[in-house]
Protein backbone atom coordinates (compact mmCIF):
# COMPACT_ATOMS: atom_id res chain seq x y z
CA UNK A 1 0.00 0.00 0.00
CA UNK A 2 1.32 3.46 -0.88
CA UNK A 3 2.29 5.83 1.88
CA UNK A 4 0.15 8.90 2.37
CA UNK A 5 1.93 11.83 0.68
CA UNK A 6 1.95 13.93 3.88
CA UNK A 7 2.75 11.10 6.29
CA UNK A 8 5.13 12.40 8.98
CA UNK A 9 4.01 16.02 8.66
CA UNK A 10 2.79 17.48 11.96
CA UNK A 11 0.74 20.69 11.99
CA UNK A 12 -0.47 22.53 15.08
CA UNK A 13 -3.79 24.18 14.17
CA UNK A 14 -5.40 26.98 16.14
CA UNK A 15 -8.47 27.28 13.98
CA UNK A 16 -12.22 27.05 14.15
CA UNK A 17 -15.48 27.39 12.24
CA UNK A 18 -15.04 27.08 8.46
CA UNK A 19 -12.13 28.31 6.37
CA UNK A 20 -9.19 27.16 8.48
CA UNK A 21 -10.58 23.75 9.45
CA UNK A 22 -11.60 23.16 5.82
CA UNK A 23 -8.04 23.80 4.67
CA UNK A 24 -6.32 21.72 7.35
CA UNK A 25 -8.72 18.84 6.75
CA UNK A 26 -7.14 18.58 3.29
CA UNK A 27 -3.80 17.98 5.04
CA UNK A 28 -5.31 15.32 7.29
CA UNK A 29 -6.90 13.59 4.29
CA UNK A 30 -3.43 13.39 2.74
CA UNK A 31 -1.91 11.84 5.84
CA UNK A 32 -0.69 14.77 7.94
CA UNK A 33 -1.06 14.70 11.72
CA UNK A 34 -3.18 17.77 12.52
CA UNK A 35 -3.21 18.70 16.20
CA UNK A 36 -6.26 20.89 16.71
CA UNK A 37 -5.90 23.19 19.72
CA UNK A 38 -9.29 24.07 21.21
CA UNK A 39 -10.18 26.47 24.00
CA UNK A 40 -12.05 24.44 26.63
CA UNK A 41 -13.37 27.57 28.33
CA UNK A 42 -15.72 28.22 25.40
CA UNK A 43 -16.53 24.62 24.58
CA UNK A 44 -13.87 24.34 21.87
CA UNK A 45 -14.47 25.08 18.20
CA UNK A 46 -17.69 27.11 17.95
CA UNK A 47 -18.82 24.94 15.04
CA UNK A 48 -19.42 22.07 17.49
CA UNK A 49 -22.73 23.75 18.27
CA UNK A 50 -23.82 24.75 14.77
CA UNK A 51 -27.14 23.16 13.77
CA UNK A 52 -29.42 21.96 12.49
CA UNK A 53 -27.90 18.57 13.33
CA UNK A 54 -26.03 19.10 16.59
CA UNK A 55 -25.55 16.95 19.67
CA UNK A 56 -23.69 17.46 22.93
CA UNK A 57 -20.43 19.15 21.89
CA UNK A 58 -20.61 17.85 18.34
CA UNK A 59 -22.47 18.44 15.10
CA UNK A 60 -22.55 17.28 11.51
CA UNK A 61 -21.26 20.75 10.60
CA UNK A 62 -18.19 20.21 12.80
CA UNK A 63 -17.69 16.73 11.42
CA UNK A 64 -17.60 18.08 7.86
CA UNK A 65 -14.48 20.16 8.60
CA UNK A 66 -12.47 18.19 11.14
CA UNK A 67 -12.26 14.48 10.34
CA UNK A 68 -8.95 12.76 10.96
CA UNK A 69 -7.65 15.43 13.36
CA UNK A 70 -6.60 15.18 17.01
CA UNK A 71 -8.05 17.55 19.61
CA UNK A 72 -5.94 19.08 22.38
CA UNK A 73 -7.79 21.14 24.99
CA UNK A 74 -5.46 24.05 25.80
CA UNK A 75 -6.24 27.51 27.16
CA UNK A 76 -3.70 29.68 25.36
CA UNK A 77 -4.50 32.57 27.71
CA UNK A 78 -3.17 30.58 30.65
CA UNK A 79 0.43 31.61 31.52
CA UNK A 80 1.64 28.00 31.64
CA UNK A 81 0.05 27.10 28.28
CA UNK A 82 2.79 28.96 26.40
CA UNK A 83 5.36 26.35 27.49
CA UNK A 84 3.12 23.54 26.23
CA UNK A 85 2.63 25.31 22.91
CA UNK A 86 6.37 25.82 22.53
CA UNK A 87 7.04 22.18 23.29
CA UNK A 88 4.61 21.30 20.47
CA UNK A 89 6.36 23.72 18.14
CA UNK A 90 9.70 22.04 18.79
CA UNK A 91 8.40 18.73 17.43
CA UNK A 92 6.15 20.09 14.65
CA UNK A 93 6.66 21.41 11.15
CA UNK A 94 4.01 24.13 10.99
CA UNK A 95 1.65 26.22 13.08
CA UNK A 96 -1.55 27.29 11.38
CA UNK A 97 -4.27 29.66 12.56
CA UNK A 98 -7.35 31.39 11.20
CA UNK A 99 -7.64 34.02 13.88
CA UNK A 100 -8.43 37.72 13.47
CA UNK A 101 -5.52 39.50 11.81
CA UNK A 102 -4.17 41.18 14.96
CA UNK A 103 -4.33 38.11 17.21
CA UNK A 104 -1.45 35.90 16.01
CA UNK A 105 1.10 38.45 17.22
CA UNK A 106 -0.70 38.89 20.54
CA UNK A 107 -0.87 35.13 21.09
CA UNK A 108 2.71 34.53 20.01
CA UNK A 109 1.80 32.49 16.93
CA UNK A 110 4.10 34.25 14.45
CA UNK A 111 7.61 33.37 13.35
CA UNK A 112 9.07 36.24 15.36
CA UNK A 113 8.18 34.28 18.49
CA UNK A 114 8.04 30.66 17.39
CA UNK A 115 11.13 30.84 15.18
CA UNK A 116 13.19 31.24 18.36
CA UNK A 117 11.75 27.91 19.53
CA UNK A 118 12.13 26.08 16.22
CA UNK A 119 13.96 27.93 13.41
CA UNK A 120 12.35 25.69 10.77
CA UNK A 121 8.76 26.24 11.89
CA UNK A 122 6.37 27.55 9.25
CA UNK A 123 3.69 29.90 10.57
CA UNK A 124 0.64 30.32 8.36
CA UNK A 125 -2.21 32.67 9.20
CA UNK A 126 -5.55 32.90 7.40
CA UNK A 127 -7.56 35.90 8.56
CA UNK A 128 -10.37 38.00 7.21
CA UNK A 129 -8.31 41.03 6.20
CA UNK A 130 -4.69 40.05 6.79
CA UNK A 131 -2.15 41.17 9.37
CA UNK A 132 -1.80 44.71 7.99
CA UNK A 133 -4.08 47.51 6.83
CA UNK A 134 -6.85 49.51 8.53
CA UNK A 135 -9.19 46.53 9.01
CA UNK A 136 -6.65 43.97 10.27
CA UNK A 137 -8.27 43.89 13.73
CA UNK A 138 -11.80 43.38 12.43
CA UNK A 139 -13.46 39.97 12.27
CA UNK A 140 -14.66 38.81 8.86
CA UNK A 141 -16.61 35.94 7.41
CA UNK A 142 -17.49 34.62 3.98
CA UNK A 143 -20.77 36.61 3.87
CA UNK A 144 -18.99 39.89 4.58
CA UNK A 145 -16.16 39.26 2.13
CA UNK A 146 -18.59 38.49 -0.69
CA UNK A 147 -19.97 41.98 -0.07
CA UNK A 148 -16.56 43.67 0.25
CA UNK A 149 -15.08 42.01 -2.84
CA UNK A 150 -17.93 42.86 -5.21
CA UNK A 151 -19.27 39.33 -5.59
CA UNK A 152 -22.79 40.19 -4.45
CA UNK A 153 -22.94 43.10 -6.89
CA UNK A 154 -22.54 40.77 -9.86
CA UNK A 155 -24.58 37.81 -8.59
CA UNK A 156 -28.30 37.39 -9.22
CA UNK A 157 -30.74 38.64 -11.80
CA UNK A 158 -30.62 42.15 -13.33
CA UNK A 159 -32.60 44.56 -11.20
CA UNK A 160 -32.69 42.16 -8.27
CA UNK A 161 -31.14 42.58 -4.83
CA UNK A 162 -27.49 41.72 -4.20
CA UNK A 163 -27.00 37.98 -3.73
CA UNK A 164 -24.28 35.74 -2.31
CA UNK A 165 -23.09 32.48 -3.73
CA UNK A 166 -25.09 29.58 -2.36
CA UNK A 167 -22.01 27.91 -0.83
CA UNK A 168 -19.21 29.48 1.23
CA UNK A 169 -16.94 29.87 -1.77
CA UNK A 170 -14.61 32.44 -0.16
CA UNK A 171 -14.09 30.37 2.99
CA UNK A 172 -13.25 27.32 0.92
CA UNK A 173 -11.01 29.21 -1.51
CA UNK A 174 -9.23 30.80 1.45
CA UNK A 175 -8.70 27.37 2.94
CA UNK A 176 -7.16 26.13 -0.30
CA UNK A 177 -5.03 29.28 -0.73
CA UNK A 178 -3.66 28.96 2.79
CA UNK A 179 -2.77 25.31 2.18
CA UNK A 180 -0.86 26.25 -0.97
CA UNK A 181 0.97 28.90 1.07
CA UNK A 182 1.69 26.50 3.91
CA UNK A 183 3.11 23.82 1.61
CA UNK A 184 5.26 26.44 -0.17
CA UNK A 185 6.66 27.48 3.20
CA UNK A 186 7.32 23.87 4.15
CA UNK A 187 9.17 23.26 0.87
CA UNK A 188 11.48 26.21 1.58
CA UNK A 189 12.01 25.13 5.20
CA UNK A 190 12.93 21.65 4.00
CA UNK A 191 15.62 23.08 1.73
CA UNK A 192 16.97 25.79 4.02
CA UNK A 193 16.06 24.81 7.57
CA UNK A 194 14.46 28.22 8.01
CA UNK A 195 10.74 28.82 8.36
CA UNK A 196 8.72 31.96 7.78
CA UNK A 197 5.37 33.71 8.19
CA UNK A 198 2.68 33.27 5.54
CA UNK A 199 -0.08 35.88 5.66
CA UNK A 200 -3.26 34.92 3.75
CA UNK A 201 -6.58 36.71 3.96
CA UNK A 202 -10.11 36.00 2.79
CA UNK A 203 -10.37 39.45 1.21
CA UNK A 204 -7.09 39.05 -0.68
CA UNK A 205 -8.21 35.62 -1.88
CA UNK A 206 -11.58 36.95 -3.02
CA UNK A 207 -10.03 39.95 -4.81
CA UNK A 208 -7.48 37.71 -6.53
CA UNK A 209 -10.36 35.65 -7.91
CA UNK A 210 -11.85 38.72 -9.57
CA UNK A 211 -9.22 37.88 -12.19
CA UNK A 212 -10.42 38.98 -15.65
CA UNK A 213 -13.15 41.15 -14.10
CA UNK A 214 -10.37 43.05 -12.35
CA UNK A 215 -8.10 43.47 -15.38
CA UNK A 216 -11.03 44.74 -17.46
CA UNK A 217 -12.14 47.15 -14.72
CA UNK A 218 -8.63 48.39 -13.90
CA UNK A 219 -7.47 48.95 -17.46
CA UNK A 220 -10.55 49.75 -19.52
CA UNK A 221 -13.85 51.56 -19.08
CA UNK A 222 -15.69 48.38 -18.12
CA UNK A 223 -18.47 48.09 -15.58
CA UNK A 224 -19.71 44.60 -14.68
CA UNK A 225 -23.43 44.05 -14.49
CA UNK A 226 -25.67 41.19 -13.52
CA UNK A 227 -26.53 39.00 -16.49
CA UNK A 228 -29.88 37.26 -16.82
CA UNK A 229 -29.99 33.48 -16.35
CA UNK A 230 -26.48 33.44 -14.82
CA UNK A 231 -24.99 34.43 -18.16
CA UNK A 232 -21.33 35.11 -18.85
CA UNK A 233 -20.19 38.72 -19.05
CA UNK A 234 -18.69 38.39 -22.54
CA UNK A 235 -19.43 34.97 -24.06
CA UNK A 236 -22.75 34.21 -25.79
CA UNK A 237 -24.27 31.69 -25.45
CA UNK A 238 -22.92 30.77 -22.03
CA UNK A 239 -25.72 30.60 -19.48
CA UNK A 240 -28.73 28.72 -18.14
CA UNK A 241 -31.67 28.00 -20.43
CA UNK A 242 -35.13 26.90 -19.25
CA UNK A 243 -36.22 23.60 -20.76
CA UNK A 244 -39.60 21.90 -20.89
CA UNK A 245 -39.12 20.50 -17.37
CA UNK A 246 -36.16 22.33 -15.80
CA UNK A 247 -32.90 24.04 -16.74
CA UNK A 248 -29.77 23.28 -18.72
CA UNK A 249 -26.39 25.04 -18.65
CA UNK A 250 -24.63 25.63 -21.98
CA UNK A 251 -21.14 27.08 -22.39
CA UNK A 252 -19.95 27.80 -25.94
CA UNK A 253 -16.47 29.20 -25.35
CA UNK A 254 -15.02 27.96 -28.65
CA UNK A 255 -16.23 28.43 -32.25
CA UNK A 256 -16.57 24.67 -32.71
CA UNK A 257 -18.99 24.49 -29.77
CA UNK A 258 -21.17 27.19 -31.30
CA UNK A 259 -21.21 25.31 -34.58
CA UNK A 260 -22.10 22.06 -32.84
CA UNK A 261 -24.84 23.78 -30.83
CA UNK A 262 -26.76 25.14 -33.80
CA UNK A 263 -26.46 21.76 -35.50
CA UNK A 264 -27.74 19.85 -32.46
CA UNK A 265 -30.59 22.32 -32.00
CA UNK A 266 -31.61 21.96 -35.64
CA UNK A 267 -31.13 25.68 -36.25
CA UNK A 268 -28.58 25.80 -39.11
CA UNK A 269 -29.82 29.24 -40.14
CA UNK A 270 -28.28 30.70 -36.98
CA UNK A 271 -24.90 29.40 -38.07
CA UNK A 272 -25.27 31.18 -41.42
CA UNK A 273 -26.47 34.46 -39.89
CA UNK A 274 -23.73 37.08 -40.07
CA UNK A 275 -25.00 38.67 -36.86
CA UNK A 276 -23.86 35.59 -34.93
CA UNK A 277 -20.65 34.72 -36.77
CA UNK A 278 -18.08 35.61 -34.06
CA UNK A 279 -17.91 36.12 -30.31
CA UNK A 280 -18.20 39.94 -30.63
CA UNK A 281 -21.05 39.53 -33.14
CA UNK A 282 -23.01 37.26 -30.83
CA UNK A 283 -22.45 39.62 -27.90
CA UNK A 284 -23.59 42.62 -29.95
CA UNK A 285 -26.76 40.83 -31.08
CA UNK A 286 -27.32 38.91 -27.86
CA UNK A 287 -31.01 39.67 -27.39
CA UNK A 288 -32.00 38.47 -30.86
CA UNK A 289 -29.93 35.30 -30.51
CA UNK A 290 -31.14 34.38 -27.04
CA UNK A 291 -34.77 34.82 -28.06
CA UNK A 292 -34.32 32.06 -30.64
CA UNK A 293 -32.33 29.80 -28.34
CA UNK A 294 -34.72 30.11 -25.40
CA UNK A 295 -37.68 29.20 -27.57
CA UNK A 296 -35.87 26.15 -28.90
CA UNK A 297 -34.66 24.84 -25.53
CA UNK A 298 -38.18 25.17 -24.11
CA UNK A 299 -39.45 22.59 -26.60
CA UNK A 300 -37.72 19.56 -25.02
CA UNK A 301 -36.84 18.21 -21.59
CA UNK A 302 -33.46 18.65 -19.98
CA UNK A 303 -32.72 14.94 -20.44
CA UNK A 304 -33.53 15.17 -24.14
CA UNK A 305 -31.17 18.08 -24.65
CA UNK A 306 -28.40 16.48 -22.63
CA UNK A 307 -28.63 13.37 -24.81
CA UNK A 308 -28.28 15.54 -27.92
CA UNK A 309 -25.54 17.83 -26.65
CA UNK A 310 -23.23 15.75 -24.46
CA UNK A 311 -19.92 15.03 -26.12
CA UNK A 312 -20.47 17.85 -28.58
CA UNK A 313 -21.27 21.00 -26.58
CA UNK A 314 -20.24 21.75 -22.95
CA UNK A 315 -23.48 21.37 -21.05
CA UNK A 316 -24.89 20.29 -17.69
CA UNK A 317 -28.16 19.92 -15.85
CA UNK A 318 -28.94 22.30 -12.99
CA UNK A 319 -28.89 19.65 -10.28
CA UNK A 320 -30.21 19.81 -6.79
CA UNK A 321 -27.64 19.09 -4.07
CA UNK A 322 -29.03 15.57 -3.71
CA UNK A 323 -28.78 15.01 -7.47
CA UNK A 324 -25.22 16.31 -7.50
CA UNK A 325 -24.18 13.90 -4.74
CA UNK A 326 -25.81 11.00 -6.61
CA UNK A 327 -24.18 11.85 -9.95
CA UNK A 328 -22.51 8.86 -11.60
CA UNK A 329 -19.25 10.74 -12.13
CA UNK A 330 -19.14 11.83 -8.49
CA UNK A 331 -19.68 8.23 -7.38
CA UNK A 332 -17.19 6.83 -9.89
CA UNK A 333 -14.53 9.17 -8.53
CA UNK A 334 -15.09 7.97 -4.97
CA UNK A 335 -16.17 11.40 -3.78
CA UNK A 336 -18.52 9.98 -1.15
CA UNK A 337 -16.78 8.22 1.73
CA UNK A 338 -18.00 6.68 4.97
CA UNK A 339 -16.84 7.63 8.44
CA UNK A 340 -17.81 5.63 11.52
CA UNK A 341 -18.93 7.94 14.32
CA UNK A 342 -19.56 6.65 17.85
CA UNK A 343 -22.82 8.59 18.23
CA UNK A 344 -23.99 9.54 14.73
CA UNK A 345 -23.27 6.10 13.29
CA UNK A 346 -22.01 5.75 9.72
CA UNK A 347 -21.63 9.22 8.24
CA UNK A 348 -21.42 9.70 4.51
CA UNK A 349 -19.21 12.67 3.70
CA UNK A 350 -17.62 14.26 0.67
CA UNK A 351 -13.99 13.24 0.16
CA UNK A 352 -10.87 15.25 -0.54
CA UNK A 353 -10.66 16.39 -4.18
CA UNK A 354 -7.03 15.22 -4.36
CA UNK A 355 -6.87 11.72 -5.83
CA UNK A 356 -3.53 10.06 -5.25
CA UNK A 357 -2.23 6.73 -3.95
CA UNK A 358 -1.99 6.68 -0.16
CA UNK A 359 -4.63 9.33 0.47
CA UNK A 360 -6.80 8.52 3.47
CA UNK A 361 -10.00 6.79 2.37
CA UNK A 362 -11.27 5.60 5.77
CA UNK A 363 -10.63 8.56 8.06
CA UNK A 364 -11.35 8.83 11.75
CA UNK A 365 -14.31 11.03 12.69
CA UNK A 366 -13.70 14.54 13.94
CA UNK A 367 -12.58 14.32 17.57
CA UNK A 368 -14.38 15.06 20.80
CA UNK A 369 -13.16 18.21 22.54
CA UNK A 370 -9.87 17.31 24.20
CA UNK A 371 -10.10 13.69 23.11
CA UNK A 372 -6.37 13.42 22.40
CA UNK A 373 -5.01 15.74 25.09
CA UNK A 374 -3.36 13.04 27.19
CA UNK A 375 -2.20 11.09 24.13
CA UNK A 376 -0.44 14.14 22.70
CA UNK A 377 1.12 15.08 26.03
CA UNK A 378 2.37 11.54 26.65
CA UNK A 379 3.38 10.35 23.20
CA UNK A 380 4.28 13.52 21.32
CA UNK A 381 5.70 15.65 24.15
CA UNK A 382 6.86 12.81 26.41
CA UNK A 383 5.39 14.47 29.49
CA UNK A 384 5.39 12.45 32.69
CA UNK A 385 2.09 11.62 34.43
CA UNK A 386 3.14 13.96 37.23
CA UNK A 387 3.64 16.91 34.91
CA UNK A 388 0.33 16.26 33.14
CA UNK A 389 -1.44 16.13 36.49
CA UNK A 390 0.19 19.37 37.62
CA UNK A 391 -0.75 21.20 34.43
CA UNK A 392 -4.28 19.87 34.67
CA UNK A 393 -4.58 21.01 38.27
CA UNK A 394 -3.32 24.46 37.24
CA UNK A 395 -6.12 24.76 34.67
CA UNK A 396 -3.94 24.75 31.55
CA UNK A 397 -6.38 22.35 29.89
CA UNK A 398 -9.41 24.14 31.26
CA UNK A 399 -11.22 24.15 34.57
CA UNK A 400 -12.52 20.76 35.66
CA UNK A 401 -16.02 21.70 34.49
CA UNK A 402 -14.67 22.90 31.11
CA UNK A 403 -12.39 20.11 30.03
CA UNK A 404 -13.74 17.03 28.30
CA UNK A 405 -11.56 14.13 29.35
CA UNK A 406 -10.76 11.24 27.01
Amino acid sequence: MSRAPLEGLRVVAVSQFGAGPFGTQLLADLGAEVLKIEDPAVGGDVSRGVGPYAGEGDSLYFQSFNRGKKSLALDLRHPEARAVLHDLVRVSHAVYNNLRGDLPVKLGLTYATLGRVNPAIVCCSLSGFGATGPRAAEPAYDYLIQGYAGYMAVTGEPGGPPEKCGVSVIDFAGGYASMAALLAGLWEAQRTGVGRDLDVSLLDTAVSMLSYFAIWALNRDWQPARVADSGHQAIVPAQNFPTKDGWIVVFCNKPKFWEALVDALGLPELGRDARFATFPDRLAHKDALLERLRARFAERTTADWLARLRGRVPCAPVNTVAEALADEQVRARGMILEVEHPEFGTLREVASPVRTPGAVTRPRPAPRLGQHTDEILREVLQYTPERIAALRAAGVFGRPDDEVLP
